[in-house]
């Protein structure tokens, strides 16, 4: 492959709002330079190690990482955490600790139905259903051949995107998932948003107290 496609195959992962495929960035670059160019799956790899080793190199901040069936720059792992607080701290892409745990539910047993779901969970889980698919984290995929063929769901691409992973292969197993759990970084940013939580619940109730008040006065 031509030197210059690296430079091409950066811009072109660089200037994209989503993850971009091998696919399309092929269809990029023969779409300019012809059908008859020599670029395959192979090449692409190449020249995302060939950058992720240049930017390692210089110390860089960001990276190529693999998500959602394509290609993103994202922050290195030794920064993500400082850039994941303050995304922890917006509350439109907080979830809450209920709607993770049906996430989690769903993400490793999918396909799964709302049935099979609250037995699991133990409660109903209409609310949260709908919280996900609002956020566009499940989808519908189709029926249970079961009796009253119920609806099921499994993740989205927008959930692979949300955790960072390529594809669904990429989830934690059970026994990484425990450890996860007992890392220091992971209890202490636990506790910042629990208690952002907590902050944001008083909030509200404060609020909400000042409102009774000015309406019964």
């Amino acid at each position: 492959m031509d030197k210059t496609y690296t430079s091409i195959i950066e811009a072109l992962i660089f200037s994209s709002d989503e993850p971009i495929s091998e696919n399309e960035i092929i269809r990029a670059i023969k779409g300019i330079d012809g059908e008859e160019i020599e670029i395959n799956s192979s090449d692409i790899h190449s020249a995302i190690e060939e950058l992720n080793n240049r930017y390692e190199e210089h110390g860089n901040s960001f990276k190529i990482k693999k998500i959602a069936n394509g290609f993103i720059f994202a922050t290195t792992e030794i920064n993500a955490k400082y850039v994941g607080f303050l995304s922890s701290e917006k509350s439109k892409r907080r979830l809450s600790q209920a709607a993770l745990e049906t996430l989690a539910i769903i993400a490793y047993k999918q396909p799964i139905t709302k049935p099979e779901l609250e037995q699991i969970r133990g409660v109903n889980s209409d609310y949260i259903l709908n919280t996900l698919l609002e956020k566009n984290l499940i989808t519908i995929t189709g029926r249970a051949e079961t009796i009253g063929r119920p609806l099921l769901y499994g993740t989205t691409t927008e959930f692979l995107k949300y955790f960072g992973l390529f594809n669904l292969s990429d989830l934690p197993k059970p026994r990484e998932i425990e450890e996860i759990m007992k890392d220091e970084d992971f209890i202490e940013q636990k506790n910042k948003i629990m208690m952002n939580l907590v902050e944001e619940t008083l909030e509200q109730e404060l609020e909400s107290s000042e409102e009774h008040n000015d309406e019964t006065e």
